[in-house]
C-alpha cells in the first residue's frame, strides 16, 4: 500500500505538486511567527509564551464588608469547604479568609473538564442549605480564567501630544473613568474574561452625623438611616394618555448631588422638618479600600484585563488594544494652568505580547538557523545540489504542516511546544539524506549498467525502487522515534501540561517529514535528476536573468544578489566560447559548475548564519562573526570528514580487538551512570520573563497611609536604578477574585532595559557616533556610554554631555555605521546583576526580604501551592497560635540547611494584626432594656461606617454611607462616647454596655481542606539544585527532631511544597515513563528485526549516547571546561555553560536522544543483515571483510545525522533570548549524546561480526564434532 501510493505520485508529478502547495499555503495561514502572508488570510495557532501549567481550580469568593479574617473563617469559608467538598472530581480545597471576603479554591482532578466543573460548583451554591451562611451573604464563582490569564496591566495617565506625563488628574476621577468606562469598554473585546481595577479612590456620599444634635433632636441612627434610603428612589407611574398620545410616567427620586441628601427629611413634628444637614454633614470622600497602585512614586489608578480560560492570548490582548485605539479618542482631556492639555491616556506596564514575541523569536531564529546548517550539512556531505536542494526543502515544508496539525488539534504554540520540532530536526533530516543517498546510489549504479551496454532503465522505476529498498527501514526509523514519545503524553500534572504539546509536535514533524520524504520528494527527485538538456539560448537566458535579479536585489539592499549574480556567471562559464573569451582555464565542465555552485551556497550559507546567528554578539563585527561561524562550521565539518576517512582503518583495528574496543564505551556507559546518580534535581529550569516580581510583605499591623508610604519607597528605590525602564507597585488586591492579596503584601512588576538599544523590530540597532566615540544626539547634543571607549575627551570638558542611561532610542541617530548602544553599567552582565541590585536598595526598615521571582511564574506558584514563593513548607494544623509558633522555629532551623539562602526564609506571622474586641455585657443591657442587635447596628454604622444605598447617576453608581466624624471614633476612649439610644429616656454611651481591649489576631487565615495551613517560605543559593536543597532542609530538620531540639506539637504536620512537590510527583512519572520508552523502542526494534540480539546491538547505541548526555551534562557544570577565550569571547558564556539540574526537561531531551540514537544503528543494522543474508560469508577475514564493506555503505548517511543533529543544535545551545533557558536542557543530552554515539558506528559492526564469528565457531565445532564421531563409527 505504501509503495503503491509512492509509484503513484511518481508517476503523477501534478498531484505532488498541488499537495506540495496546499501543505506551504495552509501551514502558512496557521503559522504563529506573525508573517505578512500577503494575500492569504492568517489563522495562526493560538500562542502564548509557556504552557498553563496550573490546577485545574475554580474560585468562589463571598464578600462580607467590614468583617474580620476570623468571622470569614468561621461563618463562610468553613462552612463553604464543607458543602464544597462532596462535588465530583474535586481534588483538593484550600481557603483564605481576609479583612471583608473569602476566596475559596477548588482544585480538580485534571481529567474534569473546565466548565463542567463550574456548573458542578453553581449547581452546588444554589443549593446550598438555608442558614449555612449569614443573611445577605452571596458567594460567587470567580472569573472563567487560570493563573496565566492576567495578560495586560496598564495605567491611566495624563499625557500632553509628545507623550510627556503631565498630570493633573483627580485620583477619584481616574477612577470612575476607569470603572465605568474603560473596564467596560475593554471587557467587551473578544475573549476578556473579566477587567479588573485598582488604585485610586472610589468615590461615595459620606454623611457624618453629630451624635449630639441626634441627642438633642432625639433621633437615632435607624432614623438617619431610613431617610437616606426612602430618599434615593425613583419609580414608575404606568402611562398617561393626553390628546391621544401616551406619555411615560416617571417619579424623578435619585439622589444626583450633595444638597439632595442634605435636603432629606428625618422627621418632622409641629410642621418642622428635621433634614440631614441638620445633624449631619454631608460630603463626597474616598471610599474605604484595600488596593494601591504605585508608578516610580506616584499614586496611580489602573487595571488588568484576564483572558478567559482556552482563548488565544496573543489574539485576546491584540483585541483588547484594537478597543484602546478605539475608545481614545473619546477620553476626556483637560486645559492645564500652564497651557498644556493634558490627554488621558492608557498607558502598558505589563504586555504578555512581548513575551510571547521574544520567545516566539527566539524559536523562529533558532529553526531558522537549523534549517541554514542542515542545508550546509547535506551540501558538504553529500555534494549534490539536487539532492541538497531535495532534502534541505523538506525540512521547512514539514514544519509547516505541524502548525495545521496543531491548529487542526487546538495545541496552543509555546516555548515547549514548538521545542518539540527543534530537537526533532536531526531524525527529520536523517529521513531525507537516507533516502536521497539511496537515489543517488541507485542513479550511479544505473550510469555503470549503461557503460557496460545495457539499456537505461526509465528515471521513474530508478526512482521507486530506490525509495522502495529504504522506505520499510525510514519508516522503522522514525516510528522507533514517534512511538518512543508515547510515555510522554501519559505524564500528568504540570509536567504533563508541559510537555505532552511538545510530543505532539515532535510527533508530528516526524510523521510530516515521513509524508513528505516518502510521497514528495520521490517525485520532484524523478523530475529533478532527470537527463535532459537545455537549448543554449534557454541557458543564456536563464543566466540572464539570474544576474539582472542579482543586479536588482543588490541596487534593494540585498547582498544575497551577489550569489545570484555568482550563478549566472558559472553558468555562462560553461559555455566555452564565452569562457574563452575571457581565458580558457575558465571553462567549466558539468561537473567542476556543479562545484563551484555548492562552493558558493556553501558560502552564502555561512554568511547567512553569521547575519542572523551573530554567535559573538551584535557588537562584533560581521567579518568577525564570519570567521567564527566559518570556523566552527567547517571545522566540525571537517572533522566529520576525517573521522569518515579514517573509519575504515579504525573499523578494521575494532574488529580484530573486540574486547580492547569494547571498553571504551562500557567505560562511557559506567560513567555516565554514576554521573546520573550524583546530578543535582530540579522540576523545571526557570523561564526568563524579561521583568522581576518583588514581592516583599511589611508588618501586620501596617496600616493603608504606612503601606502607601512603603510601597511608594519601594518603587521610588527601584526606579534610580539605570537598568530599570519602569516599576509599577501594587499594595493589596485588584477588584478581582483571582487576587486574594493582604493589604502588607506588595508586588512591584520590574521591567528592565534591554541590553542594548533595539529598534522597533526589536533587534540591536546601531547609532551615529562621532570621530572621538560620543554618539551625537538628534538635537545636537553629546552622550558618552560608559561601556563605549573615547577618545579627546579632554577637548569636551564645556560641552553638555548628556546623562547616558537617561537617553532614549528617540534621541539617537540610526546610523548602519555606528556603534551599538549598550543600556547596561558596565560591572551590570547578566539579568541577575540587576536583581542583586534591586535586593540592595529594597532592604527597608519593616520590610520583609523576598526571593527572586516573576510575573507569570509567581501567579502559578500562588495559586497551585497558595505561597508566594517555589519553595517552603506547609504547615497544619487547628491552633493559628500554635502553627505560627511551629514556624517560626522551623525559620530558624532552615537557615542552617546547605544551600538556603538564609535571607529569604521567612515563615508566616499569622498572629499579629491588632484587633480592637468590642465584649458586650449581657447584663447591662438587661439593665437598659437594650438588645445585643442595637448595640450592633450602632458599632457597625457609628465606627465602621454602614453602607445604605447607591446613587444612580446616568451610568455611574456611587455609594452613600453613613458613620460618625473621624473624631469621635478615632480611638477606644471616643468610641465608649458614643451613644446608644433607648427606647424610654435618654440614650446611653457605649461605654456603660461593653468592655473594650486590644488583642492580636489573625491578618489572613488560611486553611486546606478545612485543615488550618500556614507557610515558611525559603529560597536556594545560586549553583545549588532544588531538591537537593530541599533534601539539605529536610535532614537538618529530622535531625533536629531525633536530637530532641524540635518537638512536632500534637496536632501540627508539615509537609515540604512548591515545585518540589512537582518535582517529586514527576519523578515517580519519569520513573515509569522513561523505562517504559526504552522497553517500546526495544518491541519496535525486536519487530524489524526478529532477532533479540541485533536488537540489543541496535539498543547499545541509546546506552551509549544516554551516557554520552549525561557526560555533557557534567562538563557543563565544571568551571575548566571550554574555559578559554577564542576571538575575545570565552566560550563558557558564549555556549551558557553552567551547572545545568536534571529536570523534567531534560530528561524529555534524554527521551528524544533515544529515537535519534536509534536511527543509526537501525540503518547499521539493516545494511548488515542485508549484506549478510546476500554474501553469506564462510570464515572470519570474510565476516569481518562484510561488517566492514556494510559499515561503509552506511557511515555517511549516519555521519550526515549525527553532524546535522550537532551542528543545527549549535544555535539553541548559543542562544540567549527569551525561551532559551527552556530550550538549552532540552538540547544538551541530544549534544552530547550524538557526539559519543559515534562509538556505535563501530559498536554495531562489531558485535555483529562477533555474534556471527560465534555462529561460525559452534558450527565448525558441531561440524568437527559430527566429523569425529562419523570416523568413530566407521572404525
Amino acid at each position: 500500500m505504501l509503495n503503491k501510493g509512492i509509484k503513484f505520485l511518481i508517476e503523477n508529478k501534478l498531484i505532488a505538486v498541488l499537495m506540495l502547495t496546499i501543505f506551504v499555503g495552509w501551514g502558512i495561514v496557521n503559522a504563529p511567527f506573525n508573517w505578512d502572508t500577503g494575500y492569504l488570510p492568517t489563522d495562526p495557532v493560538a500562542v502564548d509564551a509557556i504552557p498553563d501549567i496550573g490546577e485545574n481550580q475554580q474560585i468562589v469568593f463571598t464578600k462580607w464588608e467590614g468583617r474580620s479574617p476570623q468571622d470569614i473563617e468561621d461563618q463562610i469559608s468553613y462552612p463553604l469547604t464543607t458543602a464544597l467538598l462532596g462535588i465530583p472530581g474535586v481534588k483538593t480545597i484550600r481557603s483564605s479568609s481576609m479583612f471583608g471576603f473569602s476566596s475559596i479554591y477548588i482544585i480538580f482532578d485534571e481529567d474534569v473538564e473546565f466548565y463542567w466543573s463550574r456548573s458542578r460548583i453553581l449547581e452546588k451554591l444554589n443549593s446550598l442549605p438555608s442558614g449555612l451562611l449569614p443573611d445577605g451573604v452571596n458567594p460567587s464563582l470567580g472569573p472563567d480564567a487560570t493563573g496565566l490569564g492576567q495578560i495586560y496591566w496598564y495605567t491611566l495617565e495624563g499625557r500632553d501630544k509628545d507623550g510627556n506625563v503631565t498630570g493633573g488628574w483627580d485620583l477619584q476621577e481616574l477612577r470612575s473613568i476607569q470603572d465605568y468606562y474603560v473596564k467596560y469598554a475593554l471587557s467587551s473585546a473578544s475573549g476578556v474574561s473579566e477587567v479588573a481595577s485598582i488604585g485610586g479612590f472610589q468615590k461615595e456620599y459620606q454623611i457624618d452625623v453629630d451624635p449630639e444634635k441626634m441627642r438633642q433632636y432625639n433621633i437615632g441612627l435607624g432614623d438617619v438611616v431610613s431617610a437616606i434610603k426612602e430618599s434615593n428612589k425613583d419609580i414608575g407611574a404606568q402611562t398617561l394618555e393626553i390628546n391621544q398620545a401616551e406619555y411615560l410616567v416617571r417619579g424623578l427620586g435619585y439622589v444626583k448631588s450633595v444638597a439632595d441628601i442634605e435636603n432629606a427629611v428625618v422627621t418632622s413634628e409641629d410642621y418642622t422638618s428635621i433634614r440631614v444637614k441638620d445633624i449631619a454633614r454631608v460630603s463626597l470622600g474616598p471610599a474605604p479600600r484595600r488596593g494601591i497602585l504605585d508608578k516610580e512614586g506616584a499614586e496611580v489608578v489602573g487595571g488588568v484585563v484576564v483572558a478567559r480560560y482556552g482563548a488565544n492570548p496573543m489574539e485576546v490582548i491584540n483585541n483588547v488594544k484594537d478597543k484602546i485605539n478605539e475608545l481614545s479618542s473619546g477620553l476626556p482631556s483637560k486645559e492645564l494652568k500652564d497651557g498644556r492639555t493634558s490627554q488621558l491616556t492608557i498607558v502598558p506596564f505589563y504586555d504578555r505580547t512581548e513575551l510571547i514575541n521574544e520567545t516566539l523569536g527566539t524559536l523562529d531564529e533558532a529553526l531558522t538557523l537549523e534549517i541554514l546548517i542542515t542545508i550546509l550539512v547535506i551540501i558538504v556531505m553529500v555534494f549534490n545540489l539536487r539532492a541538497s536542494i531535495l532534502i534541505s526543502g523538506l525540512l521547512p515544508v514539514a514544519v509547516l504542516m505541524v502548525f495545521i496539525a496543531m491548529k487542526f488539534f487546538n495545541v496552543d504554540a509555546n516555548i515547549v511546544a514548538l521545542s518539540g520540532i527543534a530537537i526533532a530536526i536531526g531524525t527529520m533530516v536523517d529521513v531525507g539524506v537516507i533516502l536521497c543517498e539511496n537515489i543517488i546510489r541507485y542513479l550511479d549504479e544505473e550510469e555503470l549498467r549503461v557503460l557496460n551496454g545495457e539499456t537505461r532503465q526509465p528515471i521513474n522505476t530508478l526512482v521507486y525502487n530506490a525509495t522502495a529498498e529504504v522506505s520499510g527501514a525510514i519508516v522503522t526509523a522514525v516510528l522507533t522515534t514517534i512511538i518512543s514519545f508515547i510515555p510522554v503524553f501519559t505524564m500528568i500534572g504540570a509536567e504533563g501540561k508541559l510537555f505532552r504539546p511538545l510530543a505532539f509536535t515532535k510527533t508530528m514533524a516526524l510523521t510530516a517529514s515521513i509524508i513528505v520524504a516518502l510521497f514528495l520528494i520521490p517525485p520532484f527527485a524523478a523530475f529533478l535528476f532527470r537527463k535532459k538538456s537545455i537549448r543554449k539560448t534557454t541557458g543564456y537566458i536563464i543566466n540572464g536573468l539570474l544576474m539582472l535579479l542579482g543586479i536588482t536585489a543588490i541596487v534593494f539592499g540585498y547582498w544575497l544578489g551577489l550569489v545570484l549574480i555568482a550563478f549566472g556567471i558559472v553558468g555562462f562559464l560553461k559555455d566555452a566560447k564565452i569562457a574563452s573569451r575571457v581565458s580558457d582555464r575558465l571553462l567549466l565542465s558539468e561537473k567542476r559548475a556543479n562545484v563551484v555552485n555548492m562552493i558558493i551556497s556553501a558560502i552564502a550559507i555561512v554568511f547567512l548564519l553569521a547575519e542572523y546567528w551573530r554567535p559573538l554578539g551584535f557588537d562584533r563585527s560581521i567579518l568577525i562573526n564570519l570567521l567564527f561561524v566559518g570556523i566552527i562550521c567547517f571545522g566540525l565539518l571537517a572533522a566529520f570528514w576525517v573521522f569518515k576517512h579514517f573509519y575504515s582503518r579504525i573499523l578494521k583495528w575494532a574488529l580484530r580487538n573486540k574486547i580492547l574496543f569494547l571498553c571504551i564505551p562500557t567505560t562511557v556507559f559506567v560513567l555516565g551512570v554514576l554521573i546520573m546518580t550524583n546530578i543535582g534535581k530540579e522540576f523545571m529550569p526557570s523561564l526568563n520573563e524579561g521583568s522581576f516580581l518583588l514581592m516583599p510583605t511589611s508588618l501586620p499591623h501596617a496600616g493603608v497611609a504606612e503601606n502607601k508610604r512603603v510601597l511608594q519607597q519601594l518603587d521610588m528605590a527601584v526606579a534610580g536604578i539605570p537598568e530599570i525602564k519602569t516599576v509599577v507597585g501594587k499594595s493589596g488586591r485588584t477588584e478581582s477574585a483571582l487576587d486574594p492579596a493582604p493589604l502588607s503584601m506588595y508586588e512591584n512588576i520590574i521591567q528592565y532595559k534591554s541590553e542594548y538599544m533595539e529598534d522597533s523590530d526589536g533587534s540591536p540597532q546601531r547609532y551615529k557616533v562621532n570621530k572621538d566615540g560620543f554618539f551625537v544626539l538628534k538635537d545636537g547634543g553629546l552622550v558618552t556610554n560608559p561601556n563605549n571607549e573615547v577618545r579627546n575627551s579632554e577637548n569636551y570638558e564645556d560641552a553638555e554631555i548628556e546623562d547616558p542611561f537617561l537617553i532614549d532610542t528617540g534621541s539617537l541617530i540610526p546610523d548602519e555605521d555606528g556603534e551599538f548602544y549598550r543600556n547596561w553599567r558596565p560591572e551590570i552582565q547578566s539579568p541577575d546583576d540587576i536583581w542583586n541590585e534591586i535586593v540592595k536598595v529594597t532592604k527597608l526598615p519593616g520590610v520583609t526580604s523576598a526571593p527572586k521571582l516573576q510575573p507569570i511564574e509567581t501567579r502559578l506558584v500562588m495559586l497551585q501551592t497558595g505561597m508566594r514563593a517555589p519553595m517552603g513548607i506547609k504547615v497544619k494544623g487547628q491552633d493559628l497560635k500554635q502553627i505560627e509558633a511551629f514556624g517560626l522555629k522551623l525559620e530558624d532551623i532552615l537557615k542552617q540547611a546547605k544551600g538556603v539562602k538564609k535571607e529569604a526564609v521567612f515563615a508566616d506571622r499569622i498572629v499579629g494584626k491588632p484587633y480592637l474586641l468590642i465584649d458586650i455585657k449581657r447584663e447591662r443591657l438587661a439593665r437598659y432594656g437594650i438588645s445585643i442587635e442595637d448595640v450592633q447596628q450602632v458599632l457597625q454604622v457609628a465606627v465602621g461606617g454602614m453602607p445604605l444605598t447607591q446613587t444612580v447617576e446616568g451610568r455611574e453608581r456611587y455609594g452613600v454611607r453613613v458613620r460618625y466624624p473621624r473624631e469621635l471614633r478615632g480611638n477606644a476612649e471616643a468610641i465608649k462616647d458614643i451613644y446608644v439610644p433607648v427606647s424610654t429616656g435618654n440614650p446611653v454611651p457605649l461605654g456603660e454596655l461593653v468592655d473594650i481591649r486590644y488583642e492580636k489576631g489573625p491578618q489572613v487565615i488560611k486553611s486546606e481542606d478545612t485543615f488550618l495551613v500556614g507557610y515558611v517560605l525559603f529560597d536556594k543559593l545560586d549553583g545549588f539544585a532544588e531538591t537537593n536543597v530541599v533534601e539539605n532542609a529536610q535532614a537538618v530538620i529530622q535531625q533536629k527532631i531525633d536530637n530532641g531540639e524540635l518537638t512536632v506539637p500534637k496536632g501540627i504536620n508539615y509537609k515540604f511544597t512548591g515545585t518540589y512537590e512537582n518535582q517529586i510527583r514527576a519523578e515517580k512519572t519519569l520513573s515509569i515513563v522513561v523505562p517504559l520508552a526504552l522497553i517500546i523502542i526495544f518491541l519496535i526494534l525486536y519487530f524489524q528485526f526478529r532477532s533479540v540480539s541485533t536488537s540489543l546491538m541496535v539498543f547499545t547505541g541509546i546506552a551509549v549516547a544516554f551516557a554520552g548526555g549525561f557526560i555533557m551534562i557534567w562538563l557543563y557544570g565544571q568551571d575548566w571546561f571550554f574555559n578559554f577565550n577564542f576571538f575575545g569571547e570565552n566560550l563558557r558564556d558564549l555556549f551558557n555553560m553552567k551547572t545545568i539540574n536534571l529536570s523534567v526537561a531534560v530528561w524529555v531531551g534524554f527521551i528524544a536522544l533515544f529515537g535519534i540514537a536509534t536511527d543509526d544503528g537501525v540503518v547499521m543494522a539493516t545494511y548488515l543483515t542485508q549484506t549478510f543474508d546476500k554474501n553469506d560469508p564462510t570464515d572470519k577475514a570474510a565476516i569481518r571483510e562484510s561488517a566492514l564493506f556494510a559499515a561503509q555503505k552506511r557511515i555517511r548517511p549516519c555521519l550526515m545525522t549525527t553532524a546535522t543533529t550537532i551542528l543545527a543544535l549549535l544555535p539553541v545551545l548559543t542562544s540567549t533570548g527569551r525561551g532559551s533557558d527552556i530550550m538549552i536542557p532540552m538540547a544538551i543530552p541530544s549534544f552530547g549524546g550524538m557526539i559519543i554515539d559515534v562509538t556505535s558506528y563501530f559498536i554495531v559492526p562489531v558485535l555483529f561480526s562477533w555474534k556471527k564469528e560465534a555462529a561460525l565457531s559452534r558450527k565448525q565445532k558441531a561440524i568437527k564434532s559430527n566429523s569425529g564421531k562419523t570416523k568413530n563409527s566407521s572404525r
